[in-house]
């Protein structure tokens, strides 16, 4: 079986658990992506990919087109 690869990084603009939700759909809409968690309370998002997919690029790239700012 193929390790997973997981990433942490900041999410800001998030000020209710509608954009929670907003973020982590975005998060899973990038191909690649298995799963994805966002804490509002601590503005990041974890999310779980598989190797050699969804690039750090492509899931700050998505947060952005949701409306909110991710940073590595």
């Amino acid at each position: 079986m193929t390790a997973l690869r997981q990433i942490n990084f900041p999410v800001d603009g998030m000020t209710c658990a509608s954009c929670v939700g907003g973020v982590k759909r975005a998060l899973l809409s990038v191909p690649g992506v298995l799963a994805a968690s966002v804490n509002l309370a601590t503005s990041h998002a974890h999310v779980e990919r598989t190797p050699g997919t969804a690039a750090l690029a492509e899931l700050l790239a998505a947060v952005h087109r949701g409306g909110y700012e991710a940073r590595a």
